[in-house]
């Protein structure tokens, strides 16, 4: 069993920055994948970014590569999602998911095990 708890979201202008952090309960946090979801009013959650169990392996959804970085401490058993020259367009609930499948970047909604129960970010124009 993980848990996962969300912190760091909030209003950001655009152009700030803005960095989440999801920290995890259990020992085997290490062996998930990790990603970040986000959805916005309105719309289908969609993967931002996601990380592979050991760090190596990432994936940026097209409009946030060069802006966000995703990122892992195993030993501190925490996943974080750096977001730098936010847009009004990033604004939405993000949410952090761990995926069994270590060894992937990506992920489907449909096989992520575990969820955080999300966070706001606004980004004011």
């Amino acid at each position: 069993q993980v848990q996962l708890v969300e912190s760091g979201g909030g209003l950001a202008q655009t152009g700030g920055s803005l960095r989440l952090s999801c920290a995890a309960s259990g020992r085997t946090f290490s062996s998930y994948a990790m990603g970040w979801f986000r959805q916005a009013p309105g719309k289908e959650r969609e993967l931002v970014a996601g990380i592979s169990w050991s760090g190596s392996g990432t994936y940026y959804k097209d409009s946030v590569k060069g802006r966000f970085t995703i990122s892992r401490d195993n030993a501190k058993n925490t996943v974080y999602l750096q977001m730098d020259s936010l847009q009004p367009e990033d604004t939405a609930i993000y949410y952090c998911a761990a995926d069994s499948r270590g060894y992937r970047t990506t992920m489907r909604e449909d096989r992520v095990d575990y969820w955080g129960q999300g966070t706001q970010v606004t980004v004011s124009s």
